[in-house]
């Protein structure tokens, strides 16, 4: 006899999860709900849906938040949100109109003049120019850190004078462009160790590189999860979104201010967004197989000095082989590699590929090819860049779902230089 009750996976769900077909006409697919604001049925309703929103009181049994505006709310939107809670365990998710959205949304929630924010090094470009160069506008401290010890961790903040401070601790793992790993439940403890009483220490963690699939950061300890939703979940190029999950309380917050900043994603996006979870997983799987395979590629090619992919660690790299063993599912589908030189030849190779595209972005079904010191990271300094291990012979590759022999060839030929 079938159980009824049998738990799906994620990817099973993606299909119909929270949408009715019959309050859409039967639609097997959730229709755009392309409008700007919701007709209430009476004014006592409309009263109701208002309350809601603004916290005025608690919903009564069974009462849900009713559609009232969609800066607001959305059907595409909130189906969505539900949809990518699956993945993650998450009690509940707000998405954006960017990545970039979805972080300084959170940041600015999270934090006040005056409270310390420790972020992991090197973070994308973009993360790095709003830490340094916008938040600090606001009083807000911070510093970067590059150990994965947690006793080296802990010894840095006490020294740095702010842990009476410290709000919150962010880190992208894998880290963009260099793959380097840092050990979520570790970065927990540390959390807990500066966290009081009255105000906990929060944990948020940029979960772009490996998607919802491959990694699952609130499992480890995390409080918050963020995505550009632009690349592994959208996944062809063709939108700007972005994605943060975690507990019902801090999502609601989170939440709040973008409906003041207007940040939240549109119903065309969100429904584009839905479209591609359909697929994420099987387009993740094809993908990180390919990536693997180039890995190795390059890892034995005369004009490469240095691959760094999570797949071609071994027990020889200590804790960050350890790490990827316990908290990833898988190595994805990003890799980075030296060329034996330094700008002119790496500048010589991506003018030579002609499958793999120049473009920065990532997790898209084409393969694409970037120069971090130039591109994505240009605003980095250059010292800092060097430190963090992002030099002039450094290529980004973000694998596709092409032919993995033709990506191979095109690599081949534009390293013929």
């Amino acid at each position: 006899m079938h159980n009824r009750e049998r738990e799906l996976r994620p990817e099973s769900r993606m299909m119909s999860y929270a949408y009715k077909a019959a309050l859409s006409e039967g639609a097997i697919k959730c229709p755009i709900f392309q409008t700007s604001t919701f007709v209430f049925r009476s004014a006592e309703e409309g009263k109701a849906h208002f309350e809601l929103a603004y916290g005025l009181r608690e919903p009564g049994p069974g009462e849900e938040q009713g559609l009232i505006y969609s800066r607001l709310n959305n059907p595409d939107l909130e189906i969505l949100e539900e949809r990518l809670c699956l993945w993650d365990g998450a009690e509940a998710c707000a998405v954006f109109d960017s990545g970039m959205a979805a972080i300084a949304t959170t940041l600015f929630e999270l934090l006040r003049p005056g409270d310390f924010l420790l972020h992991s090094n090197p973070l994308y470009g973009g993360t790095m120019h709003l830490i340094s160069s916008v938040m600090t506008h606001f009083g807000i401290v911070s510093a970067g850190f590059e150990t994965d010890d947690e006793q080296t961790l802990i010894e840095q903040i006490r020294a740095s004078g702010n842990g009476d401070r410290l709000a919150v601790i962010y880190l992208e793992t894998p880290a963009n462009p260099t793959n380097r790993l840092l050990d979520i439940a570790a970065i927990r403890r540390v959390a807990d160790l500066f966290s009081t009483e009255e105000r906990r220490v929060l944990v948020v963690v940029d979960n772009t590189y490996l998607g919802p699939v491959f990694q699952h950061p609130i499992a480890f300890g995390a409080d918050l999860v963020i995505y550009s939703a632009t690349k592994y979940i959208g996944g062809h190029s063709d939108l700007i979104a972005g994605a943060c999950l975690g507990t019902a309380a801090l999502i609601n917050r989170i939440k709040g201010l973008r409906t003041f900043l207007g940040t939240m994603a549109s119903p065309w996006t969100s429904w584009l967004l839905m479209r591609s979870l359909e697929t994420l997983k099987i387009r993740m799987e094809h993908q990180t197989e390919t990536a693997w395979m180039i890995a190795r590629h390059l890892s034995r090619h005369d004009k490469v000095s240095h691959v760094y992919y999570p797949g071609l660690l071994t027990e020889a790299d200590g804790r960050q082989y350890e790490i990827y063993r316990r908290q990833c599912l898988s190595p994805g589908a990003m890799l980075a590699f030296e060329v034996k030189g330094g700008e002119k030849e790496a500048f010589q190779f991506l003018n030579r590929l002609s499958i793999i595209k120049l473009a920065v972005s990532l997790g898209s079904t084409e393969s694409l090819a970037e120069h971090p010191a130039t591109m994505t990271h240009a605003g980095v300094s250059a010292a800092e860049r060097e430190a963090l291990g992002i030099g002039a012979g450094l290529i980004r590759l973000s694998i596709g779902v092409e032919d993995v022999n033709d990506l191979i060839w095109d690599i081949d030929h534009a390293l013929s230089y």
